[in-house]
């Protein structure tokens, strides 16, 4: 078939997407899920603000459009063709924690994990989704007591549930034009829902953007907490699919922890604090961003805790997610929040504040 036209053309498939790679690789079509070239770059011909423009359907595409993948995962993430991913969730290798003095709001960390064997979101078949529901459900019947909790499916959902879910800002809605064009949201809501333990501080969202997006998060800055009950919820998370079907998260020893997106490869970790930074906010936001790059850190603006804008609460996060270890990057988080704040008083101080 001829080559789409691709509306993103600053994509990195716009880039690495060439017409002979196109008549090499636009016939196969995968194993695990029968996912094509044409489905993962979907979201680079449909619409024209992409910037990568590429998902996996399943752990196959990675291989199976190797050609395609391997170059725009090198480009995005800075790594070189022979690097090799690392891993490493030893809570106990952290160095100190984030100032309590600090005005930190919350702190959140998130990773994605699939399991070997069914696809991911963007390939995966009705009966495929279902599975891995049908394993999340009964392994976290399995977990330790302080992260156990109530798995809620999204079909057939309890109204009253819905309304407290969507004021805990747990809910994903469907609708993101993104995820429709890349195939996510077909059969929806079939086979998705959420898990949270009592405390509301450790969630599992099963179905979404990846087959399972463990997320550990609380009130204030305990970082270093936060990310100890993340690495034993992902273990706990782990040990109980394996105990239940004998299958594992995928792993590669490239590129980590395979996620749908291959911007989400390696660690596929997102670790945040939302924050008070007047300072910065008074000496430019533009200044706060480039003092963020040096950090390896990226900020966000929030829309402030409780729907309120602030105008000063930033989301702060770790830039990386492959090439360097989960503890590398909570620490590289920590040390910048800590280091964002001590500047920030200092701004405080200069601008009379």
């Amino acid at each position: 078939s001829a080559i789409p036209e691709i509306k993103s053309t600053h994509s990195l498939v716009a880039k690495h997407v060439t017409k002979e790679k196109w008549d090499k690789l636009s016939g196969i079509v995968t194993k695990t899920s029968g996912f094509t070239l044409a489905k993962a770059i979907a979201c680079a011909v449909e619409f024209d603000n992409q910037h990568c423009g590429i998902y996996a359907g399943d752990f196959d595409s990675y291989r199976d459009f190797a050609d395609v993948f391997d170059p725009i995962i090198q480009e995005y993430h800075g790594i070189s063709a022979d690097a090799k991913h690392t891993s490493d969730m030893d809570f106990s290798k952290i160095t100190g924690n984030v100032n309590p003095d600090a005005p930190v709001h919350s702190t959140r960390i998130r990773v994605g994990r699939s399991i070997d064997g069914f696809g991911l979101s963007p390939g995966i078949t009705k009966e495929q989704r279902l599975g891995v529901e049908k394993l999340f459900s009964s392994a976290c019947k399995k977990f330790p007591e302080d992260l156990s909790g109530e798995y809620y499916p999204l079909t057939g959902m309890d109204e009253k549930v819905r309304q407290q879910l969507v004021d805990d800002h747990f809910l994903f809605m469907s609708g993101d034009p993104n995820l429709k064009v890349a195939g996510m949201e077909r059969d929806w809501p079939e086979g998705r829902g959420i898990f949270h333990n009592k405390d509301k501080t450790f969630l599992v969202w099963v179905n979404e953007e990846d087959q399972l997006r463990i997320i550990s998060m609380e009130k204030g800055g305990d970082v270093l907490g936060v990310f100890k009950r993340l690495a034993n919820g992902i273990k706990a998370v782990g040990d109980s699919v394996k105990a239940e079907s004998g299958k594992e998260f995928c792993l590669d020893e490239k590129y980590g922890y395979v996620h749908s997106c291959p911007t989400n490869l390696g660690t596929g970790m997102r670790a945040s604090v939302h924050i008070d930074l007047p300072g910065w906010t008074k000496d430019g936001v533009d200044k706060l961003k480039a003092r963020c790059e040096e950090l390896a850190l990226q900020p966000r603006g929030t829309r402030g805790e409780s729907g309120g804008q602030t105008g000063h609460t930033y989301d702060i996060s770790n830039k990386h997610r492959l090439g360097y270890s989960e503890v590398q990057l909570v620490q590289t988080m920590s040390d910048g929040v800590n280091k964002l704040y001590e500047e920030d008083l200092e701004l405080q101080k200069k601008h009379g504040m």
